[in-house]
């Protein structure tokens, strides 16, 4: 895909989500949302094999408000709100999110759950929202099979 396809795709909130991609396209998602001007927000979750440090990791780069409540009900709180960096778009890249995601299968399923529930309600105020989650090429294939 070239850049001005990929700058098209961001742009349009209504395609936004969640989304596993390979780790090779991570470079080419943050230009992107840079020049569209979005908030790139690249998290490091390496080591972060429990939902918590996870959360502490989302909301540190996020710059979440002291009232965050370290937990998934308050992390959907905090995306739907994010009156305090506001944004054209947001390309959220979680990175080495891999530990997680095999510690805890189920809370990383419902923080991309959230991540999607939050795309679709920025997506009615026409703002992109995307949470990228780059991998290794074979651990996309075992998400694909």
């Amino acid at each position: 895909m070239s850049a001005v396809e990929l700058g098209a795709l961001l742009a349009d909130a209504s395609q936004a989500g969640a989304y596993f991609v390979d780790v090779r396209d991570r470079e080419a998602l943050i230009e992107a949302g840079g020049t569209l001007k979005f908030s790139v927000l690249p998290v490091d979750l390496r080591g972060c094999d429990h939902a918590q440090t996870a959360l502490l990791s989302i909301a540190e780069v996020l710059r979440f408000p002291d009232w965050f409540g370290e937990n998934l009900d308050a992390l959907s709180d905090c995306l739907n709100d994010l009156s305090w960096l506001p944004a054209e778009g947001y390309v959220m890249v979680l990175e080495h999110a891999e530990d997680w995601r095999a510690r805890e299968p189920d809370t990383f399923d419902a923080a991309v759950e959230i991540f999607n529930e939050t795309a679709a309600r920025w997506a009615e105020m026409r703002v992109p929202f995307w949470a990228f989650v780059p991998l290794p090429a074979k651990l996309l294939e075992e998400i694909a099979a």
